[in-house]
């Protein structure tokens, strides 16, 4: 059955939809598009729908930038977006009936657009089919619940639970009965995630006042694997709104509580579906070789990984985010955990990158540095015991600036990427970073107004 086919019998099934929510996902991982009456849907979802291409160059407040070269001295032309196959669905969160499609952006000779994040990670993926070899993908997304922000200036606090009261020095890990106080939020976003099929799994109460994480199951496919991260984040954003809550992926929302992460599993599979990261006695020659190449290119991957001035808050010794290349056998304190539960289970877990990531980049780049760590046979070295913090090791970048120098230059990046990506995801960053130089902060004139 064809992807048109397919639409009809979804709106024939869905009489009731009034409009269709058409999006991107720009380079910070925000969706962006357009609402298209129902009368149009069909036809849009048979012969795309025009975006500005500089919808890919936005910085995080959403104003185009001109040094990326998408807009200013272009025309700023469209290029024109089509569906990704199996992402028409209902949005359950909204009173309006409402589907929702994810949609890519095509080049002038039909290929994929350079700009458009997802492309980036399906450049990436070839380099496996290549070899035989196929990414089986799980994330792990973290998230704080907060009361409705209504003003950037207003202080960020943690919902109320059922009975009125948050003990915010409290950490309640795994907690049953702070899971059971926002109930109907995560039996929203269970429903949602199934009238998406979004194999949403195991949800979990985390360390920080009204913070919790949501698995998603292993899937043989990347890019399915990071559409599934991006909509899931939408969902637990819409969900929470629909419950007069607010929802946050901000990498450390709290400075004095757990930062939230997007912890990725990975393992690679040959054309017979075995797992080639498991070995007969162990893990194999090729899963330490992967370590190998994650190891040697985080350092310079960390302004994707950690792409925001926030983010580096959440980079602290002793809080289960790394802050060292580093790995271990199940060890968190590790930048890279590799799992041996069985045979089958036997995978790599990277938990570098922040919640507040874009999940198609970060993916490539995690997935590009374990096959160049493969093609190069580089060797791990030691792994860690302990608190990795205790032992020396390569240290990550700790500030954004140093960090997207690092990447700009980076030849790692320039190969995974692609110069013009490379070139486009810099200028958007460094057009953030000089934004934020120029903003006072409250703690300065706290600390200077008076005193100096």
């Amino acid at each position: 059955m064809d992807d048109i086919s397919s639409a009809q019998i979804f709106f024939e099934g869905n009489p009731d939809i009034e409009v269709l929510e058409a999006f991107v996902i720009d380079v910070n991982g925000v969706p962006r598009g357009k609402w298209i009456p129902r009368e149009r849907a069909l036809d849009v979802l048979a012969k795309g729908m025009a975006m500005p291409r500089s919808v890919y160059a936005l910085d995080v407040w959403g104003r185009d930038v001109n040094a990326a070269g998408l807009a200013e001295g272009t025309g700023d032309p469209d290029g024109i977006c089509l569906p990704i196959p199996g992402t028409l669905s209902r949005v359950t969160w909204l009173n309006r009936p409402t589907a929702q499609v994810l949609l890519g952006m095509r080049d002038t000779d039909g290929a994929g657009f350079y700009a458009d994040p997802r492309q980036v990670l399906a450049n990436v993926v070839a380099g496996f089919s290549k070899l035989g070899l196929t990414p089986v993908v799980a994330t792990e997304l973290e998230f704080y619940l907060i009361d409705p922000v209504r003003s950037a200036l207003d202080p960020v606090r943690p919902p109320n639970s059922r009975e009125g009261r948050w003990h915010t020095g409290q950490t309640q890990v795994l907690s049953i009965s702070e899971l059971q106080d926002f109930e109907d939020v995560f039996h929203g976003i269970a429903s949602a995630a199934r009238a998406q099929g979004i194999p949403a799994d195991t949800t979990l109460r985390e360390n920080g006042p009204g913070q919790y994480e949501i698995n998603l199951n292993h899937v043989p496919d990347a890019l399915k694997a990071a559409d599934y991260a991006v909509l899931l984040k939408r969902i637990v954003k819409g969900v929470a709104r629909a419950n007069d809550l607010d929802a946050t992926f901000m990498a450390k929302p709290y400075g004095s509580q757990a930062g939230s992460g997007m912890h990725v599993h990975f393992s690679l599979v040959d054309e017979a579906g075995r797992n080639v990261y498991a070995g007969e006695d162990g893990p194999s020659e090729m899963l330490f070789h992967s370590v190998g190449g994650l190891l040697e290119n985080m350092g310079e991957s960390m302004g994707v990984f950690a792409p925001h001035a926030n983010s580096y808050r959440r980079l602290r010794p002793s809080e289960h985010a790394p802050t060292y290349a580093s790995w271990g056998f199940d060890n968190r304190s590790a930048a890279v955990r590799v799992i041996t539960a069985s045979k089958p289970a036997t995978r790599i877990e990277h938990r570098v990158a922040g919640a507040d990531s874009n999940p198609y980049l970060v993916l490539a780049m995690i997935l590009n540095a374990a096959l160049s760590g493969i093609k190069e046979k580089r060797n791990p070295g030691g792994a860690i015991t302990g608190d990795d913090h205790a032992v020396s090791h390569e240290p990550l970048p700790t500030n954004w600036d140093y960090a997207l120098q690092q990447f700009a230059r980076s030849t790692f990046a320039y190969a995974t990427l692609g110069p013009k990506y490379r070139a486009l995801y810099t200028a958007c960053k460094q057009q953030e970073l000089a934004e934020f130089a120029t903003r006072v902060t409250d703690v300065e004139y706290d600390a200077y107004i008076r005193t100096v």
